[in-house]
């Protein structure tokens, strides 16, 4: 073996070596605290609150957040808390975002710290719960602002703290979300360069991390599509138009745009009609019908392709049977697009704290995440942090009665979020 070979990899080695080192203050700091954020998560999973009324939930993250000595802000986007942190050195913003409320589903998961709280949600009385596991985001982001506020000294720019409320949306008539704090500014003052997220995942083992670059969840629409025909007695349908029979037709014709026009070898697509409601009587052609339904699509380009023909098509097909056909679209989140540049560069720092082999390359998911509405105005990457206990065969999905996380995957979630943000802004 030559000397040249011998320097080679000699630099290969100490590439290696910087390529996995973990700041040790970071990691020392992670474990003395993760007992600690799991009794934050434990408090907040016991008392949930629903969007936009997250008031308890706010008043106890501004109290730890104001503890350390932040630049705190209270009542951003109605319930939300933002918090600044301005390092020793000038440099770049970097954001980091965790959601608050919880959900309108009784838990039944059996732990000691199980939430009995109840609520009136749309005229109905439900339980609250953590059933999406926003409660451990939050508890994670509080553990990663307690580490880098007692390193300031390596901080060369500024950590922006989000915690955002109504990421599972806003009641209806209110406004609420990553989009309501969008509008009242939060990604200014300082500007925010790049933002990342993560989410706890119930079907992923504790260690393990997934990821995507690029389209990682999808864009949702739901659609109202209106049909107007005209009633007439069942025994005569000549004498009318019906509406059931065209609505039909419309949800054939809608099926082919996903299956004949979308190029889904670049990414998947789903147009479902969820509700359909029409009609009184078994002999009665009534004079309307209506559907509701979701388009889930992640890609920009087909995303406008699909939005485009459902506009060409209903009240066409309507118009081909006598009858006449509006479609009206609500935007309820974006495509949560992983910047690729911005996995590029950071892929290395989880890698190097969670191990390689613990590191995922995902499939997308036609879920939605308000996540997305960030990665609209500045980079981001958003992944998922693993929740499952390795014993556990059947885990139960999110939004779910029984959903369940092992707390012991948030040490790691407080280690990657910290090293994210030192590794961001010292790379500049």
């Amino acid at each position: 073996m030559n000397t040249q070979t011998l320097l080679v990899l000699f630099l290969m080695a100490i590439c290696t070596v910087q390529a996995q080192k973990i700041d040790p203050e970071v990691e020392s700091m992670a474990i003395k605290l993760e007992s600690k954020v799991i009794e934050w998560r434990r408090d907040f999973h016991e008392n949930p609150e629903l969007s936009n009324r997250e008031f308890e939930t706010a008043k106890k993250i501004a109290k730890h957040l104001n503890s350390l000595g932040l630049e705190v802000t209270e009542k951003v986007g109605k319930t939300g808390v933002v918090a600044i942190l301005k390092g020793d050195k000038e440099g770049k913003t970097v954001a980091l975002r965790a959601d608050i409320d919880a959900l309108p589903v009784t838990e039944r998961a059996d732990v000691p710290f199980k939430s009995k709280v109840k609520t009136t949600f749309l005229d109905t009385e439900v339980g609250v719960s953590h059933a999406c596991g926003h409660d451990t985001h939050t508890a994670i982001l509080m553990g990663v602002a307690e580490i880098l506020a007692k390193n300031k000294s390596k901080i060369n720019g500024t950590v922006k703290f989000i915690f955002q409320p109504a990421e599972e949306g806003p009641p209806p008539g209110e406004e609420g979300g990553a989009k309501l704090m969008i509008k009242e500014g939060v990604l200014k003052n300082p500007d925010v360069d790049a933002i990342f997220g993560l989410h706890i995942n119930s079907g992923t083992d504790v260690g393990k991390i997934r990821y995507k670059p690029g389209g990682t969840m999808a864009a949702v629409e739901r659609f109202v599509i209106n049909v107007k025909g005209k009633q007439t007695h069942g025994s005569a349908p000549w004498t009318g138009v019906d509406p059931i029979l065209i609505s039909a037709k419309i949800i054939d014709g809608l099926q082919t745009i996903i299956s004949r026009e979308s190029p889904l070898v670049n990414e998947a697509a789903v147009i479902t009609v969820g509700k359909i409601t029409s009609g009184v009587r078994f002999n009665i052609i009534p004079e309307s019908a209506e559907m509701i339904g979701t388009v889930r699509t992640l890609d920009p380009k087909m995303r406008a392709l699909i939005i485009r023909r459902m506009n060409e098509m209903v009240p066409a097909i309507a118009k081909a049977y006598g009858a006449e056909a509006t479609i009206n679209f609500q935007n309820n989140t974006s495509i949560t697009y992983n910047d690729p540049d911005l996995v590029k560069q950071m892929l290395p720092t989880i890698q190097s704290i969670a191990g390689k082999e613990n590191v995922l390359l995902s499939k997308a998911t036609t879920g939605g995440e308000d996540f997305s509405y960030f990665q609209e105005v500045v980079p981001g990457f958003y992944f998922f942090l693993g929740g499952k206990s390795p014993s556990t065969k059947n885990a139960p999905s999110h939004h779910t009665p029984d959903f369940y996380i092992d707390e012991s995957g948030l040490l790691l979630g407080v280690k990657v979020m910290s090293q994210l943000t030192l590794d961001y802004l010292n790379a500049q």
